[in-house]
């Protein structure tokens, strides 16, 4: 039998099982054509020609599992990125809300520490190219780039609460009531 026989004889067959099985008529016909090339290229691999029916059916139930099983992956893609998207939007809008508010601190440190952390922080300057550009050798620069972390985290402990998960991300912040002079609100 070649392949041409085989559609003719199963064809619609085959379009009435998907359809029982399958709601959308355009992926029917997108399945159907999925069969159609499977059973061209595994038509060699048929060993009893009276077996053709089952061995047809056998590859339409492998394809409507791997279609769910894509559209599920799909789905979970989908809803990852929805999610993800959604947490990014939070995260950037409490980093622009605290970057409002993290001039003042910055220009409250000593103006080394200051020139620094604006540089690497705000700029996004590499701590790399920061210590090519100043002279200072990089392993000096890190621990002068820690030292002035420590120093704004102890400013901004001092006015505002921090809420982090678990990986350390700020999640959400709150001025201390008793801290009115705070540019975080």
């Amino acid at each position: 039998m070649n392949i041409e026989q085989i559609w003719s004889a199963y064809q619609s067959k085959l379009k009435g099982y998907l359809h029982n099985n399958i709601a959308n008529p355009d992926d029917v016909d997108d399945l159907l054509q999925d069969i159609l090339i499977k059973t061209h290229h595994k038509l060699p691999t048929l060993s009893d020609e009276s077996k053709i029916k089952s061995w047809l059916f056998q590859i339409a139930r492998n394809t409507i599992i791997d279609f769910y099983r894509r559209q599920q992956v799909e789905k979970e893609h989908q809803d990852s990125q929805e999610n993800s998207l959604w947490y990014e939007d939070q995260e950037e809008s409490i980093l622009q809300q605290l970057s409002e508010c993290m001039s003042p601190f910055i220009n409250a440190l000593p103006e080394a520490e200051a020139q620094l952390l604006t540089a690497i922080e705000i700029n996004g300057m590499s701590q790399k190219d920061y210590a090519e550009q100043t002279g200072i050798k990089y392993s000096t620069l890190k621990s002068q780039v820690q030292k002035s972390r420590k120093s704004l985290h102890q400013l901004f402990n001092a006015c505002c609460t921090f809420s982090v998960d678990s990986q350390g991300n700020l999640m959400d912040y709150q001025p201390k009531a008793h801290r009115s002079s705070c540019k975080c609100s």
